[in-house]
């Protein structure tokens, strides 16, 4: 019992601390997981819970440092019974958003490895009672764990640092880019490519005859068997984009904006877009219209045409502007206005309004 202990003791703690920092990569991501929640509870259980929608990103970065905090002091065994016991908090309030996900279909994605790993409800529901399974083990064999890694001064030295390092992570993350991009329009992806099938896909027929189902590889043409579901053999081939497309008034941009050298300035929402950034904006638009590079800059937008004409007169942003959906643009950078730089559909490079780039710099990536 004691080897099972410590096991489940070791796992606990490696993968909290490993959930932290997948959402400490991307807390715009979790952000948004988390105003996915508060949208669905506001209209389930009241409008209360709106009232957490615009500080998303707060809570993001105070439960995803939490975590790791959590973890850090579980390994190292730091009061540990009052440790396990917000453990227990934590997983008891996942463990609840997972599983009502997943029995009312409200969330898809749950998010707890953010964009790394992409869980169904269900899978995350489960991942969540394994998880209790182990504070379970670890709760009940805690007289095998009594040797402390860090006592007293050195332990909250300990804890201190952990949390101040991975607010850091967060806060850095925050006011740039994530570290890792695991979403399909990261640096190096072919836009156009992925937008298409990998392989041709194939796909099983199930029907049903007298209260019975079979499954075909070909659709039946005996009319007795009536049409029940259609599964993908090779999913795995399906395009990993679906939903990119750009138009204006007079009709669809999408494949245009994916031929040559484009710089994308993606304003997602102009009500919440930096104002502050667009003299540099100005600056980088100007200097990469002159690139010899021929660097032809577009805006994407989601915000609604009087809004937006509003705002680039206020700015005084001279360039086309094209529209596409909300989600789409908060996938392909997680900053508002962001900077995405194409070559022919390849995504060569991505840029936070922190980090707004010269045209030395666009020159080099392409």
């Amino acid at each position: 019992m004691r080897l099972v202990t410590r096991i489940c003791w070791l796992l606990l703690g490696v993968v909290f601390i490993f959930s932290g920092l997948v959402k400490l990569n991307d807390p715009v991501g979790t952000a948004l997981k988390l105003e996915e929640y508060f949208e669905v509870f506001s209209q389930d259980f009241g409008q209360f819970f709106m009232w957490f929608y615009p500080h998303a990103r707060t809570i993001s970065l105070i439960l995803s440092t939490l975590e790791v905090v959590l973890g850090v002091a579980l390994l190292l065994r730091w009061h540990l019974r009052k440790t396990l016991w917000v453990l227990l908090g934590l997983l008891v309030f996942f463990g609840f958003l997972t599983f009502y996900s997943a029995a009312f279909n409200k969330v898809t994605d749950c998010g707890c490895f953010g964009d790394f790993i992409k869980l169904t409800p269900w899978a995350s529901f489960t991942k969540d009672m394994i998880l209790l399974a182990l504070w379970l083990v670890v709760f009940f064999g805690q007289r095998y764990l009594r040797l402390v890694f860090a006592k007293g001064t050195l332990g909250v030295m300990y804890i201190t640092i952990a949390a101040a390092v991975a607010a850091g992570i967060g806060v850095y993350a925050l006011g740039h880019l994530p570290y890792f991009d695991f979403l399909p329009y990261k640096e190096g992806n072919n836009i156009g490519q992925l937008m298409k099938p990998a392989a041709p896909l194939r796909y099983k027929y199930i029907m049903a005859r007298n209260g019975q189902e079979q499954e075909f590889t070909e659709y039946p043409t005996d009319t007795t068997w009536k049409f029940k579901q259609m599964v993908a053999l090779n999913p795995e081939d399906a395009p990993k984009i679906t939903d990119f497309r750009v138009w204006n008034d007079e009709g669809d941009y999408t494949q245009e904006i994916l031929k040559g050298n484009k710089l994308l300035l993606i304003i997602q929402n102009v009500n919440s877009a930096d104002r502050d950034r667009f003299d540099k904006m100005n600056t980088m638009i100007l200097s990469a219209d002159s690139s010899k590079r021929d660097i032809k800059t577009v805006v994407l937008t989601s915000s609604n045409p009087a809004d937006y004409d509003a705002f680039r007169h206020e700015v005084n942003l001279p360039v086309p502007f094209y529209y596409a959906d909300a989600t789409v643009l908060k996938s392909m950078v997680r900053s508002n206005p962001g900077i995405i730089l194409l070559e022919n559909g390849v995504v060569k490079g991505k840029f936070h309004y922190h980090d707004i780039p010269t045209r030395e710099k666009l020159e080099e990536l392409l």
